[in-house]
């Protein structure tokens, strides 16, 4: 899997009085280039209403690599495994990205949960750097989203469609005049930047035509671009169809920063859309609030409040762009080089002693914020970082990272021990042991521990069987199954666990092509540390 890893380093100039004349071609204009028209503003619709529940892939890539780590580190893959994370589809022809799509969204739909998938597959996307790939070209990347949106059909699902789509576009003129730095040789700079607004609309039009999406365009983040650039980006994209955009893609920014940035994305769409009011007249982080101050930013509130007065136009929640938030690895923000750095620091790539945000949630508070979300598989590397050397060790760390997508131990310990909020240790522990399998039959043995300090009086166990095993004969409970998972209550024998305490499960297995290790435990909805 290959995971977007959003820069920090490349922002806008802050927007003066005098730089917001300089980019009068607005948005609008770009549309019109397209051959398209913006409808009315789309409210996010109840895919990610708050109480809705977001699905925990038994299968996932996190829970994939537990299978094949031991001790503490298994413990960590396990717990960040057991809360709700992106899939991402990277890849592949569109027979494939159809099948990958329905695979995700129809086990979710099973468990009554909403996946976050993300569609990451632009030609030319993070301009052929770390997280390089995506389809040859426009009709090619058409097609393919075609058979994303083919796999997904009727069913619930959170879409985040490419992560710096519109942060990094080829051969593209930014807000203030500046031709950006993208600009690869074997692209036509005349027509670039166009084709990649084309290739954003097409997969909005088939993604928000589905009936149950959720469909979120890139918006960047606050380190990043400014509030102007990013919302003429995001109306030239197609965010009107969708239900809005998403922030700090794979990055580290502090979910109070981005609150308020993205709400003043949505109103500066609002105001751009709806009024005289053009993208390049918005307050941002930049002007009039500075954006290393945070206690400045009340500044460009008040700037947002006098837009509204001038138009005559009033915030409206409901009918405005909604926007997600990543918090998968935000908790103790963005790293800092240290003092005397030469060269890039690449402060968005595997940074040390990082700590995960806020657990994935739509009960946000805010009217405006669908959800917070884990976009970014937090623990998964963002790719091999030289900073600047010849590599091959990063040389903050000391080692040589992993390949972006691939597990990396040590960062995902880091997220855990400086979460924020902090994880609660495991309550449950489940010792799992099997015999080899005759004919496809087997007998396994679990005991489960409760390893709180409180009794445990009744017990619901669940887990996913990584094959085509089923359950045939039970004891010390009662066994329901379907599909591949499985949930165990308990007897009457076993009901009772106290601290510190076992209590044994057995049962008789067939159907087992191979000896696999369940790769995740939960008891009574949290997630068990597992041997």
């Amino acid at each position: 899997m290959t995971n977007s890893t959003t820069r920090t380093t490349r922002t806008t100039k802050p927007l003066t009085r005098r730089s917001l004349r300089v980019a009068s071609v607005t948005a609008i204009a770009a549309l019109a280039t397209l051959g398209l028209t913006a409808p009315p503003a789309a409210a996010a619709n109840d895919v990610l209403g708050p109480g809705s529940a977001l699905y925990v892939d038994p299968h996932s890539t996190t829970l994939e690599a537990a299978a094949g780590l031991s001790g503490q580190a298994r413990t960590d893959a396990q717990l960040l495994g057991s809360f709700p994370s992106a899939t991402w589809l990277t890849k592949g022809t569109p027979a494939e990205a159809q099948a990958a799509a329905a695979e995700v969204t129809t086990a979710a739909a099973a468990s009554g949960a909403v996946p976050t998938v993300v569609v990451y597959n632009l030609p030319y996307r993070d301009c052929a750097q770390y997280s390089a790939g995506g389809a040859l070209d426009t009709a090619a990347y058409e097609a393919w989203v075609d058979g994303v949106a083919a796999g997904i059909g009727d069913a619930k699902a959170a879409i985040i469609l490419e992560p710096d789509g519109l942060g990094i576009i080829p051969w593209n003129t930014d807000i203030n005049g500046n031709l950006e730095w993208c600009q690869p040789a074997d692209l036509d700079p005349a027509t670039a930047a166009a084709d990649r607004f084309e290739q954003v609309n097409h997969a909005v039009d088939v993604l928000t035509a589905l009936p149950n999406t959720a469909v979120y365009l890139d918006g960047t983040h606050s380190g990043w671009l400014g509030v102007g650039d990013i919302s003429q980006r995001l109306i030239a994209g197609g965010v009107e169809k969708a239900d809005g955009f998403f922030l700090n893609a794979s990055n580290y920014v502090q979910t109070e920063r981005l609150a308020k940035y993205g709400t003043w994305i949505s109103d500066c769409i609002n105001l751009s859309v709806n009024s005289w009011y053009e993208p390049s007249y918005c307050g941002s982080q930049y002007y009039p609030a500075s954006p290393d101050d945070f206690s400045t930013w009340g500044l460009t509130d008040a700037a947002y409040a006098q837009a509204y007065a001038d138009t005559g136009l009033t915030p409206d929640p409901a009918a405005q762009a909604h926007f997600v938030i990543d918090t998968s690895r935000n908790g103790v923000g963005p790293w800092t080089a240290p003092a005397g750095w030469e060269g890039d620091a690449e402060v968005w790539c595997n940074p040390p002693d990082r700590g995960a945000g806020a657990r994935p949630t739509t009960d946000t508070g805010d009217a405006l914020i669908d959800a917070y979300l884990w976009i970014k598989v937090p623990g998964e590397s963002d790719g091999q970082c030289y900073r600047g050397t010849a590599g091959p060790l990063d040389p903050v760390r000391g080692i040589e990272d992993p390949a972006a997508g691939q597990w990396f131990v040590e960062q995902a310990r880091e997220l855990i021990a400086h979460a924020v909020p902090a994880f609660p240790a495991p309550s449950c522990q489940v010792s799992y042991s099997a015999t080899k399998s005759l004919f496809g039959v087997f007998a396994a043995e679990l005991r489960i521990r409760n390893a709180s300090t409180t009794p445990i009086n009744g017990w619901t166990l669940k887990w996913n069987f990584a094959g085509s095993e089923r359950v045939v004969k039970l004891v010390g409970g009662k066994v329901t199954q379907a599909a591949d998972a499985v949930t165990v209550k308990n007897s009457s024998l076993t009901a009772k666990i106290k601290p510190g305490a076992w209590v044994p499960v057995a049962f008789v297995g067939s159907h087992a092509k191979q000896r696999v290790e369940p790769w995740l435990f939960t008891l009574n909805g949290k997630a068990c540390a597992s041997d």
